[in-house]
């Protein structure tokens, strides 16, 4: 949070943006494309909240100069940014609860989860392409000679370079930590003390911005969870889902991919994952299928499944709210009906994956 809100002072998202736009000469269906993967890619990193927040506001800046509908390409945007953050182990709370948990580390997610977002990735670009493109072709040129340089949106020279810097120090060590044996919160920590030592007189507005709330949402829920652990609670859950499956291995896999991203799409992804830890460990202690197999499997249903509704994840929320102050109202219908298809694409090819892969 720290590190992201040192970045955005300096106009670095705004800057990247821009940057691409100009890279494939404004044309709005290369800028639909691009911004989908750039989402993607910058969710595996940072926040898909920080993601959607300026690639949204960037996108309904561009559709003000290119006059265009901006509503596609935020929704593609907020679905791609979801399926980014599900790639790796910082890009999204449930994978970070879920990696800290189990101590996987940074290319154990990259290497099951982040395979499944890349193969989807492909497949959600080609749908969303097509469900869109009658929207982006009806769009006249318009002369782009006039528009603001990439470079205007640098509001800080020096301090842009500090963050890039500081950017590309925070990927390599988290890529590195299993090397390293540095924690991810000993990573998190050492990232927000480089950038505040790194910005001094921002000090202030920075802690100011930071999202104390979600910080103290967290330890109440982990103090909920080990109630709820202490009392066998999880237990009993996680007998009921045993008993139902039958001990048939593939439906057992199946119920916790399918029922995490059903109750994700309505529920809070965050507490979901953090209830389902204890519930998969033991079931991995009693029916002999391997932890990691249904790890991967809580990770995809959790991190996907809250991308088919406007209240699923944080980045939903975000997206509609910035799209509806421009004046692109979302309602359950509009966001629904192209997010709950490209919902059921993703799990389907995660539970074909899962399944050929680990069993």
């Amino acid at each position: 949070m720290v590190m992201v809100e040192g970045m955005a002072k300096v106009g670095f998202f705004r800057w990247l943006c821009m940057r691409l736009a100009k890279a494939v000469h404004y044309k709005v269906m290369s800028i639909f494309l691009t911004f989908m993967i750039m989402s993607a890619v910058l969710a595996m990193f940072i926040d898909s909240i920080t993601v959607i927040l300026f690639l949204a506001t960037v996108t309904i800046e561009l559709s003000q100069l290119l006059k265009f509908n901006p509503l596609p390409m935020i929704l593609s945007e907020i679905f791609c940014a979801n399926l980014g953050g599900s790639a790796t182990m910082c890009g999204d709370p449930p994978n970070i609860i879920i990696g800290t948990s189990f101590g996987y580390s940074f290319a154990d997610f990259v290497t099951n989860t982040g395979a499944i977002a890349g193969i989807s990735l492909i497949f959600i670009i080609i749908y969303f392409y097509l469900v869109f493109k009658k929207d982006f072709k009806k769009v006249q040129p318009v002369d782009t000679s006039s528009f603001p340089s990439p470079e205007s949106a640098i509001t800080d020279k020096k301090g842009f370079v500090i963050s890039s810097v500081i950017f590309g120090m925070a990927v390599v060590l988290l890529v590195t930590h299993s090397s390293t044996h540095l924690t991810v919160a000993t990573i998190g920590l050492f990232i927000s003390i480089v950038t505040l030592v790194t910005a001094p007189k921002d000090i202030p507005e920075i802690l100011k911005k930071v999202d104390y709330k979600t910080l103290l949402f967290f330890i109440g829920l982990f103090v909920v969870i080990g109630g709820l652990e202490q009392t066998g609670i999880l237990e009993i859950i996680a007998g009921f889902i045993g008993k139902i499956s039958g001990g048939n291995v593939y439906l057992m896999i199946a119920i916790i991919i399918w029922v995490s991203a059903i109750a994700s799409a309505f529920v809070d992804n965050i507490p979901f994952a953090a209830t389902m830890i204890p519930v998969i460990q033991t079931l991995a202690a009693t029916t002999g299928v391997p932890l990691t197999t249904m790890t991967w499997a809580l990770s995809m249903g959790t991190d996907i499944g809250g991308s088919a509704t406007p209240i699923g994840a944080s980045a939903n929320v975000v997206g509609t709210s910035v799209a509806g102050k421009a004046g692109y109202p979302v309602g359950w219908g509009k966001y629904c009906v192209s997010a709950v298809p490209a919902t059921i694409i993703v799990m389907v090819i995660s539970t074909v994956f899962i399944f050929i892969r680990y069993l």
